[in-house]
């Protein structure tokens, strides 16, 4: 039986996790290619590569390009792609279950897992958007987009759409990415494929640089895909309360009310206008469909 999935599983200085993932790879039930993406790790990743029976393909980059920039620098040959984080290790039927949901529905683009803690609470089905346009892990259904830790997509739609915002480096890769699959018409669903998921086992939730690039990456996913006026009043209502925060007292320790850092979003936005103004032209939807997917993403979990 051919393999029509090719999971790729992104790691830098994975060493500590990383055979538990590729072990649960070995494990499933439906052929696949794995190709692991080593963003340039200088842990010992390569050795735990080299020596893990499954013998998986590996691509090592030269510099650390973070999640979204090693995805954007695959071009898989399969029908379907899989996104798997490096510190996930996906239940044996985990494929099977996703492939199964995208073959039921052929107006279904992605697929997103349903992502358990070690200890087995729900962390995640899926991406949902707040009222001001950031992702947020949903924990019910129905999702708007599809948590990038543990998901499937059709290739075809994924190329037609514009491909992984490689630059985004870390963050909002899958929002971004499920924002233009739904403004395609291109439906996303949860699905009961369960992935066990360390979370934050490569990066620092809650750090300086998560902060940028979680602003500065939310900024940038609602100028290229959400209605004018959205992204025009989150991006205003972001500097302004920039402008105002050094005159706020018993302001909280977190690190995106730094002025400094935030001062430092607003730049990286400011120097990415240009493209992204390009890249929100070449996003083929009018401004109707832009407002229909913002509505209907708050409706859908009204009902």
């Amino acid at each position: 039986m051919n393999a029509r999935t090719t999971v790729v599983v992104v790691t830098w200085r994975g060493r500590a996790h990383l055979t538990a993932c590729l072990d649960a790879l070995a494990a499933q039930t439906r052929p696949h290619r794995t190709l692991v993406v080593d963003n340039a790790s200088d842990d010992g990743t390569a050795d735990v590569l080299a020596r893990h029976p499954s013998k998986p393909e590996i691509r090592r980059l030269p510099v650390n390009v973070g999640y979204a920039g090693a995805l954007a620098a695959v071009e898989p040959e399969t029908e379907f792609v899989a996104w798997l984080n490096d510190d996930a290790a996906p239940r044996p039927d985990w494929l099977a279950r996703m492939e199964d949901a995208l073959d039921a529905d052929q107006g279904v683009a992605a697929a997103s897992a349903r992502l358990l803690s070690p200890t087995g609470e729900v962390q995640s089905v899926g991406v949902r958007l707040t009222a001001d346009g950031h992702g947020a892990d949903a924990v019910t259904g129905p999702v708007f987009g599809f948590c990038g830790g543990a998901a499937l997509l059709r290739t075809a739609a994924l190329t037609a759409v514009g491909g992984v915002p490689g630059d985004f480096f870390c963050y909002y890769e899958d929002t971004d990415t499920s924002w233009r699959l739904r403004l395609a018409g291109w439906s996303i669903v949860p699905v009961e494929a369960d992935v066990t998921h360390l979370h934050g086992a490569s990066t620092a939730p809650g750090s300086a640089q998560f902060h940028l690039w979680n602003e500065r990456n939310r900024l940038l996913t609602l100028l290229r895909c959400a209605p004018l006026g959205v992204a025009l009043t989150q991006l205003a209502r972001f500097a302004l309360l920039t402008a105002v925060l050094p005159t706020r007292r018993n302001v909280g320790p977190e690190h995106n009310f730094r002025v400094g850092l935030r001062l430092r979003v607003l730049a990286q936005v400011a120097a990415r206008l240009p493209r992204t103004v390009i890249a929100r032209y070449k996003i083929d939807t009018d401004r109707a469909t832009r407002s229909r997917v913002w509505r209907h993403q708050f409706a859908s979990r009204a009902t």
